[in-house]
């Protein structure tokens, strides 16, 4: 074990964060760019060629694995006669994170970002073999980053190299016997969101329904849950063939996420008589052109997904209760964007895996990217170009409205509107 301000090449150790049977990994500082990061260094024991065949592998697997729920390997070499894997660091665990208590809609976003990463490890054909909560970090703004492919296997037709390896608890049967395919990357994903749900872990003999389904199926809608069983089947042909099936599926049935919207929904108070008349009036002049087919669950006033606040009565457009009519959802505004942008078009997140080359012809498409290298096409009040992410510069018009907002110059009408949906500031009507 290294100590406390030990100096390892250009790296000062500062504390053990975690202590294995095969390594340990320490949090240290970079003394020559100044910055904070994880060492991943084996133990003496280990230093064997064949515990490092393992970490080579892993080292070279990360250029492969480009993703934002994938960890980034920075370095990786001898420093002292140790072997060292230098990552970013993290903080903390899922592990950590969950044993304290977890909003609906921030499990469901771990939930996907893990299947997002473990999704593009299938696609690159490389099977991860020991996913549990100890193996995805956390960042800021909650993002989780897969981590330790040291076990991974490469899928090659219907063999795979080497046997399986694992950890008990989330390990797939046929894995257990060493011979890890897909399927079982998929059962070890769905007994995980089951744990990240319910707070339990699911045992042998694996029937169906497990011990707390009661807490999953109050927090998730029954496609959700349908999608859990099938992951955890004992058979592998009865789970999804790889977690790229699974991963589109759970996206498409995340739309309308549980029962507590439906209680939410059902509380919300009617409108008063003229509000309605006021509501059916804007949606026969704008609901095709705005494409307000959602409500705010404040007032029940028609919104979409564009808008920021409501703009009646001006509070913040909970977008994760909102049923996208979208193929999927960006998992840091959780408004609808199609499968083949590169970016969300409603923030400023991450980039997405383009689940497709193929770019998709919309009438929504009205006018062009102003980035001349890419001038892709965009969708009325867009933010930023899903194709390069651009910050769109030019003010977006309201059809049959020739009004502006004072404050960010985009369309509004102060005939219906009370608010800006767009900068949320009063219209002083």
């Amino acid at each position: 074990m290294l100590r406390a301000r030990q100096k390892l090449g250009k790296y000062r150790i500062q504390r053990c964060l975690n202590n294995g049977t095969i390594a340990a990994v320490y949090q240290a500082y970079d003394t020559i760019q100044g910055a904070h990061v994880a060492l991943k260094i084996p133990h003496r024991s280990a230093m064997t060629d064949y515990f490092l065949a393992d970490f080579k592998r892993e080292a070279r697997l990360a250029p492969k694995l480009d993703h934002p729920n994938i960890m980034p390997i920075r370095d990786a070499s001898y420093i002292d006669d140790k072997f060292v894997i230098v990552m970013p660091l993290g903080e903390g665990t899922l592990a950590e994170r969950m044993r304290k208590r977890l909003a609906t809609s921030t499990a469901l976003d771990y939930a996907e970002q893990v299947l997002a990463a473990v999704a593009h490890a299938h696609e690159c054909k490389i099977i991860h073999c020991d996913i549990k909560p100890d193996n995805l970090v956390l960042f800021a703004d909650n993002q989780l980053r897969l981590t330790d492919f040291g076990f991974s296997k490469i899928a090659q037709r219907s063999l795979v190299q080497g046997s399986g390896s694992g950890t008990v608890g989330y390990i797939a049967p046929e894995q257990a016997v060493g011979r890890p395919m897909y399927q079982s990357d998929v059962f070890a994903v769905g007994l995980l969101i089951y744990e990240l749900f319910s707070g339990y872990l699911h045992q042998w003999p694996y029937d169906w329904p497990p011990l707390r389904i009661e807490r999953v199926r109050d927090k998730l809608n029954p496609g959700l849950v349908e999608i859990l069983k099938k992951a955890i089947q004992v058979r592998p042909e009865d789970r999804y063939r790889d977690a790229l099936a699974m991963y589109r599926d759970f996206k498409r049935a995340r739309n309308g996420a549980g029962k507590r919207r439906k209680r939410l929904q059902s509380v919300i108070k009617d409108p008063a008589p003229w509000e309605s008349i006021r509501f059916r009036e804007f949606q026969k002049k704008y609901r095709h052109s705005l494409e307000t087919h959602h409500h705010c669950t404040s007032c029940n006033g028609p919104v979409s997904e564009a808008m920021h606040s409501c703009p009646w009565c001006g509070d913040a457009l909970k977008h994760a209760r909102l049923e996208t009519r979208f193929p999927a959802t960006c998992p840091r505004c959780h408004r609808g964007v199609k499968l083949d942008w590169r970016y969300c078009a409603w923030c400023y997140g991450y980039g997405f895996e383009v689940e497709t080359k193929r770019r998709f012809a919309d009438r929504r498409y009205s006018a062009q990217c102003g980035n001349p290298k890419c001038k892709g096409q965009l969708m009325p009040f867009m933010r930023y170009c899903p194709w390069c992410r651009t910050k769109v510069k030019k003010p977006w018009k309201l059809p049959s409205s020739t009004e502006r907002c004072a404050s960010c110059r985009w369309g509004i009408d102060s005939r219906f509107w009370d608010h800006c949906p767009w900068c949320s500031k009063g219209l002083g009507r």
